[in-house]
Parts: structure tokens; sequence; C-alpha cells
């Protein structure tokens, strides 16, 4: 078999206003617009894609904007919490931009050795920024309105909400190659693939968590990165045999996806690393278009015109 996952490739939430979502991730917290595309299961919304400069897996949060939404409620079977890692030494910087910016935050904790800022965008999206005890060294987005040495670098984890945790924990460990390396009270830790940022996943387990919903400010699903279309065929073949529900594969553009539901609920997804976002744009002008996928084009008119204008933040 030829199937592997080293890690997150991308978190997709549900947003209210996209201009609003776009001043938040670009102007404030320095992630760059990569991508703007529509849901290509349902045209009528954008998709909006943010990530590193080339928005590369491990480092891409993606919306789909409904600014008429219903809110969502956090609760048992979603993911609860999506962790960014920045820099030692970065926290204060963050701490006085959420104050300046009105930016609801919670006072930093200690978790596992790392330092965990809580906080929340315009929609309620539950949000963290951990520093982590080993260095991260990827490289931020350098255009952005945040100096390099305070800079995200991508994801850190992800945190799922379950009321049990073993069927979970048998579907991590023992199909899809995780490893339990941690627990503190009632959260547990799994990491997969060489481990550190960005392929790191935790449990926490609630046997009595009150039931939420999945609308705007939740996460929507999330997606795990493998090689190449032959190891995501290897991983539906083995999702198949081992008795899980798996999609058919589909054609996102930018990577190739399956996807299937984890036993308590969450929505997992299995991503193809490439082609990536330079497939229709140049790596200077990502996210500056709206791109179509091939068999939209004839409805780009359309489109354009029933979408919302979106303006980039001017970069300080």
């Amino acid at each position: 078999m030829n199937k592997d996952i080293s890690g997150l490739h991308h978190v997709t939430a549900l947003a209210g206003d996209a201009q609003r979502n776009v001043d938040f991730y670009v102007g404030l917290l320095g992630v760059r617009l990569v991508k703007r595309t529509v849901n290509f299961d349902s045209p009528g919304t954008y998709h909006l894609y943010y990530g590193d400069e080339a928005g590369n897996p491990g480092t891409i949060l993606t919306f789909f904007p409904f600014p008429h939404g219903q809110a969502g409620q956090r609760g048992p079977g979603q993911a609860t919490a999506t962790a960014y890692s920045i820099p030692a030494g970065a926290m204060d910087y963050w701490i006085e931009r959420f104050k300046k910016f009105n930016v609801h935050y919670e006072e930093p904790t200690s978790r596992f050795g790392e330092e965990v800022l809580t906080f929340y965008d315009p929609d309620d999206l539950q949000l963290e920024l951990v520093v982590s005890p080993e260095d991260d060294i990827r490289q931020p987005w350098l255009q952005g309105p945040i100096p390099a040495e305070y800079a995200i670098r991508g994801f850190y984890n992800v945190t799922l909400l379950e009321r049990s945790i073993e069927s979970t924990d048998h579907l991590l460990v023992q199909t899809l190659g995780f490893r339990r390396v941690g627990e503190l009270g009632n959260r547990y830790r799994y990491e997969i693939g060489t481990g550190g940022p960005g392929a790191i996943l935790d449990i926490v387990h609630d046997p009595h968590a009150q039931p939420g919903h999945v609308a705007v400010g939740s996460v929507h699903h999330i997606a795990w990165r493998t090689t190449n279309d032959a190891s995501q065929l290897d991983w539906q073949s083995e999702l198949r045999n081992r008795g899980t529900e798996v999609t058919p594969v589909k054609d996102r553009k930018y990577f190739h996806s399956i996807y299937f539901r984890e036993p308590g609920g969450v929505l997992f997804e299995i991503a193809t690393n490439p082609p990536g976002f330079a497939i229709d744009e140049s790596p200077a002008e990502l996210g500056l278009h709206l791109m179509l996928p091939p068999w939209l084009e004839s409805s780009r008119t359309e489109l354009e015109q029933q979408l919302p204008p979106i303006i980039l933040p001017e970069i300080a």
C-alpha cells in the first residue's frame, strides 16, 4: 500500500460576511488570501482560502461565507478550536494587537509545555495561537502586516470535542496511523508523521457535552494531507475495507479530496498535496482574482453579479 498522512492539509469553516472575513484574516492576522473561488458544490457562495505565501498544505484555513447564515454552536462531534503556530517571544505582541483591535481573547494558558492564547474571529470561530517548545521553521507571509518575528507560521493543531473517544481513538491509531503521545486531564493528544506543528490533533473528552450545530462560526471539516492521487486511492480502499463510508474522489482543482466521518461525527477529508494554488494564477497574483473551475466558466458573468465584491485591506 502506498499511503501516508503527514499532517493537516486545511481546515474549512463557515463565515458570515465575506469582506469582514477578509479584513480579519488578511488585515489583522496577516495570513495571505491565496485563492478566491466559489464553493464547487454550491457556486453562489464564495470559497476563500488563506495561508502562507504559496498556500502550502498545513497553513490553509478556508471559509464558505453566508452573510445571512444562522450562528453555529460548538458541541460534541465538532472541531471546536483551530490553532496557529507563532514564534517564541510573539505572545505579548499578539495580546497587544488584540487589545488594539478589540478582538475577543482569553488570558494565555499553558498546555503540554506550550503557551496558548485563545481568541475568536468576528463570527465567534474559536482560534488559538500556540508557542511551541520546538522551533517552527516554516516561513510566514512576508508581505503581510505582521513583522516576520511575530507572524503566523501555519497550523499548530486542531481540537475535537467528543462525548466518547474509544472508537475515534481506534480509527486514528489503528487505521490512519496516529500515535497517542500525551494526556492532560480530559485532553488527549495525537501526532502523525514526524509530529510537531501542523501534525497534531487533540481530543477533549466530555461525555456530558451539550449538543451544538455546525453553522456560521463553526468548522465544517478537517482535511489531512497525503502525497498524491495514488496514495489517496489507497486510503479510499483502506477505509472502505475497514467498513468506513467514504466518498468518491472529488476534483477541487487545487487538490483532490475524499471525505468520511470519524465515529464521533467530525467530517474528515484526505486531500492531495498537488497540484496547488499556482495552477491557475501566478504566485505573485494569488487571491487577486475570482478563479473558477473549467466547468463553471460559462457561468462567470452570472456568478460575478451574484457574489458581493471583496476588497483586500491595504497592507501598511
